[in-house]
Parts: structure tokens; sequence; C-alpha cells
């Protein structure tokens, strides 16, 4: 559904579009992929009137493009019935895995579904009678939207009906739960709260506020009935008891919010109430937890003196009792001084920098005072950045060296961080799995702290990072290939094998010949020798890599200076290709002379067109009812077409005359010119198109076209699985339609091969062919 919803041309649709999509794509056939359906039951759908669909919300879906509307007018234009076709999902028919590719039972759940929610309800003409949906009755302003949302909060539901509602922050005077509906419509939270009203007046959602074993109301909990009654659960079973009326407007839950707090009694021993978890299924859950804080008396009460080994605020202070700035004055005060004869501390705070004054004496200058330690500048404790980076996956990776981490400075740290997301993006292209690559650079950074000895031996903590954790350290030309180790199967690199047998097998060899030349070298001899020709070989290999790399460089260079030479060679074809267009629009009608038509204006090109067209309809009358060979017949022929559909034109210029008002036809005359050329080239259309279809019709019925339809005729019959009853139904059936398209394939060629001799042009060289190929064919079958 979301995709559904959020699919390309649905940003600035109304509900009802949007709903109107769903439903389409809800009655969407299985087979067809056509949905057909009358405005008026559209409407009832969504809740709106015929008149509303038929002038909005069709409309709106043809501009965006979601759906493809093909209409059948009514008797005053209007669209009354509606082949439909929703493009998403018509086009992820055949994508394996797209969430829209539905099969025939999900699309028959989701039907089901939007039944539930919103069915209009019918009555069969047996009698029986089909009940509305939830929100079958809703209808009017506001009906489309209210059913959206339903249908939203139900897919959201679970199977207690509880609907997980939106995090972050939200409006502390509309609620979390209307948040929920406002980010589910992408609407705004006051529309949310009105949508959420109308749903709550109609019972069919429910905000009901936790009840804590304490009895303080806490969070509340968004839920749809419907959706636990249909899964057999009681929905509100883990909610004790219902909402509260709100004390203060301006809390956070309008409508259920909890009243003012009694004050509880003191507890003498304890400052935390012992209010035990709620038993039950639910009781695990976060909403259902006991209150989260202590009952605090609502007055000041007199409490004893505290001793200064109790633990409190100012104890360790030298005995003066005076807290840091960031304190509170109050609670400086110690609780024994209301019983003692000096006089009481004034409620407010010393003076101090967090307020804005001065003070008029140093603290320096005081007995028993000591200024604080200024830290000293240059220190990596005052710079560095604390905890690895926000990030995930960086956190997941830089885990194994924490300590090293703790060690930079900002900068390094920066610039750790870059190396480490450049490694894992790296990695995920190499990967079957992307998601393994942190836990690999975290494994990685794991052994090459085991080869070091430990954190402690690492004596440069941003250098090691960044030329030796971090890197990569291939053994062979594989990228996969990690210290002989494939990153992607944790195996041994198969290449590294390979090298290694590579390697041992030269080795052995330049031994032979060395074995071979020099039989009589003891075995110091022998090892210098072989160590001498191989460091040679060696140098031979480095040469020639040396020049296969040159060689690659060179090559590269060159097709970079090719491709830069065919960008240039594009842009001057283009700009040249820019300025003969802009000349070109300069140019005026060759026909009419109107200025800047670019040779040729609207109005005559569709004259140009409509002329060709009655030619080309002249002809092809003349193919069946006039002989090619009389050129007074033919144009005879000719004429008469060009007579009956001059007549056309003028019936369809008169029609449109008739139509537009003297104003109109004065305030563009040019335009109406092009409207009038237009509508010639129209009728000439359509005219063309059935003087075809009759000489297709007449030429089928020739002499050649029966003789043939009878040869196909005869050989689909005589094929070999319908030899042993050449006189069936599917036999017979094959070979009508094989004659069929036999002689609509003559009339064709008899078409083509007419019309190429009225234009003077040779025979086609496709269909003579393919004549050539059948009479062969022929001969071959009657030897």
């Amino acid at each position: 559904m979301r995709t559904l919803l959020d699919v390309a041309g649905s940003d600035g649709v109304t509900d009802a579009v949007r709903l109107a999509v769903v439903v389409l794509a809800a009655r969407t056939p299985s087979v067809s992929g056509v949905v057909e359906i009358r405005t008026g039951e559209l409407g009832r759908w969504l809740g709106l009137s015929a008149s509303y669909v038929a002038s909005r919300v069709v409309p709106a879906l043809r501009r965006s493009g979601i759906v493809a509307v093909d209409t059948a007018e009514g008797e005053f234009g209007q669209d009354v019935g509606l082949a439909c076709r929703v493009l998403p999902l018509w086009q992820a028919r055949r994508t394996v895995g797209h969430p829209l590719c539905l099969r025939r039972t999900e699309l028959a759940t989701l039907l089901r579904l939007v039944e539930a929610v919103m069915a209009p309800g019918w009555r069969h003409r047996d009698g029986r009678v089909t009940p509305a949906g939830l929100l079958g009755s809703r209808t009017g302003r506001g009906a489309a939207t209210d059913r959206l949302a339903l249908l939203l909060l139900v897919l959201e539901a679970r199977e207690t009906g509880r609907v997980r509602q939106c995090g972050g922050v939200v409006d502390t005077k509309r609620g979390r739960a209307a948040a929920t509906v406002a980010r589910l419509l992408g609407c705004t939270a006051s529309a949310g709260e009105q949508v959420l009203e109308r749903l709550e007046g109609r019972g069919l959602v429910r905000r009901a506020r936790v009840r804590t074993a304490s009895g303080l109301a806490h969070r509340t909990r968004l839920m749809v009935p419907a959706v636990a009654a249909a899964h057999g659960h009681r929905g509100l079973g883990a909610v004790k008891g219902g909402g509260a009326v709100a004390s203060n407007p301006a809390f956070s839950e309008p409508d259920g919010t909890a009243g003012p707090v009694e004050t509880p009694e003191p507890a003498p021993d304890s400052q935390v109430s012992g209010v035990p978890v709620a038993a039950g299924p639910d009781g695990a859950d976060p909403d259902a937890t006991a209150a989260l804080h202590t009952h605090h008396p609502a007055g000041g009460s007199p409490v004893s003196s505290v001793a200064l080994s109790g633990g409190f605020s100012g104890e360790g202070r030298g005995g003066s009792g005076v807290l840091p700035d960031r304190a509170c004055a109050r609670e400086d005060q110690a609780a024994g001084r209301r019983g003692t004869a000096g006089p009481a501390a004034p409620p407010v705070a010393s003076v101090g920098p967090l307020r804005g004054e001065k003070p008029q004496k140093s603290p320096v200058d005081e007995p028993g005072q000591r200024p604080p330690a200024r830290p000293q500048p240059g220190r990596c404790g005052e710079i560095r950045r604390a905890g690895l980076p926000a990030d995930l996956r960086l956190r997941v990776a830089l885990t194994p060296v924490a300590g090293l981490w703790a060690q930079l400075n900002r900068w390094q740290q920066h610039q750790v961080e870059r190396a480490a997301a450049g490694e894992l993006t790296r990695l995920a292209g190499v990967l079957a799995r992307p998601e393994t690559a942190s836990q690999l650079l975290a494994d990685r950074l794991t052994d090459r702290l085991g080869e070091t000895g430990g954190e402690a031996l690492v004596r440069s903590p941003f250098g090691w990072l960044i030329h030796r954790g971090l890197v990569q350290r291939p053994a062979c030309s594989d990228p996969r290939c990690d210290d002989g180790i494939r990153l992607d199967t944790g195996a041994e690199c198969d290449t590294c094998g390979n090298v290694i047998h590579i390697r041992r097998a030269e080795r052995a060899r330049i031994a032979a010949q060395v074995e071979a030349q020099l039989p009589g070298l003891g075995v110091l001899e022998h090892r210098q020798v072989l160590e001498e020709r191989l460091r040679e070989q060696a140098a031979i290999k480095a040469e020639a890599f040396a020049r296969r790399r040159e060689h690659a460089i060179a090559e590269q260079a060159r097709r970079d200076a090719a491709r830069v030479a065919a960008r240039e060679r594009a842009e001057r074809e283009r700009r040249a290709a820019a300025a003969a267009e802009a000349a070109r629009q300069g140019l005026s009608c060759q026909d009419c002379g109107r200025s800047r038509s670019a040779g040729l204006c609207e109005a005559c090109g569709y004259r140009r067109r409509t002329e060709a067209l009655i030619v080309e309809a002249g002809h092809v009358a003349a193919t069946w009812t006039a002989d090619l060979n009389d050129a007074k017949d033919v144009a005879a022929v000719a004429a008469g077409v060009r007579a009956t559909m001059e007549a056309e034109i003028a019936t369809a210029r008169e029609k449109f005359l008739r139509m537009a008002g003297p104003a109109d036809l004065d305030a563009d005359p040019s335009g109406n010119a092009a409207v009038l050329a237009f509508g010639a080239l129209q009728t000439t259309q359509q005219a063309a198109l059935e003087y075809r279809r009759c000489a297709l019709a007449m030429l089928s019925r020739t002499e050649e076209a029966e003789a043939e339809a009878r040869r196909a005729y005869t050989t689909e019959q005589n094929r070999r699985w319908f030899r042993t009853n050449p006189h069936s139904a599917h036999a017979l059936a094959a070979a009508a339609k094989a004659a069929d398209a036999a002689r609509q394939r003559t009339a064709q060629y008899l078409l083509d091969t007419r019309l190429a001799q009225l234009h003077g042009r040779p025979r086609p060289e496709t269909a003579g062919s393919a004549m050539a190929a059948l009479e062969g064919a022929r001969s071959l079958r009657a030897r």
C-alpha cells in the first residue's frame, strides 16, 4: 500500500484521487488487468457523488499518470463507463519480487479488506443484501479521507488492534495519535486530529490512556477495535481504565490526560515507591510500566538534620557547604538550619557567572579556597572527541580499536572516520552481502592488532590505523584477497594458491637447469647460483611489467584524449544543429508566406498531408475498380474519390463554422485556419482508411486470393498431426484459419503490387520473393 500511494505522480493529488487508485487496484482482475466500472459505482466506493467523480476525480487520475482511463460518454457528454488500468500494477506484473507484483489470491485478499472497510453495500436481484463496510455509510465532504485513514490504520494495526504510533517530537496540543494519522495521510497534525475525531465519533478507533499500578494515567494507545475483534482479541485488555478528564488543555494528550495528582503520604524509609509491574501478556510493554517518578509531597515538610556521612550534596567541601555555580542555591541549604538560631538563607541563588553578575571578590582571596585548575592548552584530553562515530556501521567496524580512537585528536579522528567509511564502501562493492562489510573490517582490525601484539605496543595510533589497520593487503591480483584470505567466503584465496604454485614450478625449472648445466656444484654453490638466476628472472618480469604498465598508461591517455575529442565534436555538432534549427525557425512558409514558420506553417502542413492522402485514396480505389492499363479510367476513379472526400471536408468545415461564433473566428484567424486544416486532415484519414479496407476486402475475393486460400487449406489439412482425421473439428478450424491468413496476405500483396504500378515503381521485392517461394514450394509438392 505504501508503494502504491508513493508512486510518481501522486504528489499534490487529493485524498479522493489516492483512494480511487487504491479501490481500482483492489478491483483489478488478475487476468486482464483492466477494471471496468461506472462513475456512479466508483463514487459509491469513495463516498462521493457521481458528478464530483466525473468532474474532479477522473480528470485528476488522467493528469497524474497513475491510472490510464478510457471512458464511454453518457447522454450529456459526461464520463459514465470507465475502463481503468492501474499502471504501477500493470508494469509490475512480471517483475519478480516487486511489491506490486500481486498474485490472484493477494488481489482477492486486498479486495476483501477494502470491502470490509468501505464497501457501499448492495441489494441483489434475488433479495439478498450485502452489508456495507465500516465506513460504507459515510458520504460527503471528507469521506474519502476518512476511508483512506481507516484503511491505513487497519493495515498498521497488530492482531490486538493496537496501532504503533510514530516516534520523535510531535505537537503537544494534538497528541501522538493525531500525529500518527497525519503522517499516514501526509497532512498536518490539525487535519489528522479532525480525521481521528470523526473516526472516534463512529466508534471505529479509540484512544485509551493506560493506567499504571499507582493509578496515574500513562501513555495513550491508538486502537482499532474491529481488527482486534477479527482476530478474536479483546483489544483493550491491557489498558487499565479509560481516559481521564484533562485538567489542562496544554497537555500533550488533549483527549485523555491524567487528572490532578493527589499528595501521598511521604515514605519514611525509601524515596522510590514500590509499585509492582503489571502482570499479564503485555507486562513487558513499555506503555504498561510503573510510574516514572517517585511521589513527592505538595508542600515542604520538616526533616531532621543529616550527618556528613550520609552522602548528600555539599559534603566534603571543607564544611562550608558552598556548591559550585552549576547547582541551585536551594540545594545548598542544609535541612537542619531551620532549627538553628541564625537567620534562614534567602530562597535565591548566590551570585555566580551563570546568573550574569560579576563577583565582588575573587574566590582566590577567600581563606580556605583555591582557584580551579585551568586546563593546559594543547593537551589531547581537551581536544579529542569522546566516543566512536554515531554511524552504526562505523561504530561496529571501529569497536576493536576503541582504545586507539580515544587517543586521537579531532582532526585525526575525522581522517580515520573518512578512511573507514571509504573502506566500508569499497568492501560493500566487492562482497556478495554488503551488510557484512562492517563486521569484516572489525575482524581485520582485530587480526592486525594481534599481529602487532595489542594496543599497548602501538606507538602512533593515527599512523597505524591509516597505513596498517584499515588498509587491505592483497597477496595477488584478486581484489577480494586480503593476506591470502578471500573476503567474500573467508576461505584461502585460490589465486594466491595459483601464484604460489607457479612460483614453485618456476623455481623447480631453474633448479633443474642449474643441475643440468653445472652438475659438479656443491649445495652452497648450487643455492647461490639458483638465487642469482631467480633474481635475474624477477628483474626480467619487473621490466616486462613496467613496459606493460607504461603501455596501459599510454593507452588510457589515448582513450581519454579520444573521449575528450568526441565530446568536443558532439558539442560542435550540437551547436551547429541548434544554429541550423534557429535559422530554419526564422524561415517563412513556402505556401502562404507567413513569417517565422520554419519553412512551412501548421495549416499548410496539414493541407499538404491532406492532399497526399486524397491522391493515395484515389489510387487505392483504382486498384480494384479501374483498369490499371487505362490512364483515363484511373483518372476518372481518382476524380470521383477526390470529389467525395472534398464534400466530406466541406461538411466538416461547415459544422465547425456553425459551432464557432463570429467573435471566436475573428479573434485568432491563423489558429482557426490551422483548426480547419487539421479537421480536414482527420476527415481525410478516416476516409482513406475506409478506402483501404474496402480495397483489401475486394482483392481478397479475387481468383488469385481464392486459389491461394484453397492451397493453404489443403496444405494445412495434410499436416502429419491431422492425417489420421483430416475432417475433424480441430483440423477444419486450423485449415480455415490458414486459408483466411493466406487470403489476406494475397490481398495485401495484390494491393501493394497495383499501387506500385500506379506510382510507376518496381514491384515490391519482399512480396515478390514471397510469392516466388510459394510457387516453388507448390511445384515441389506437385512433383
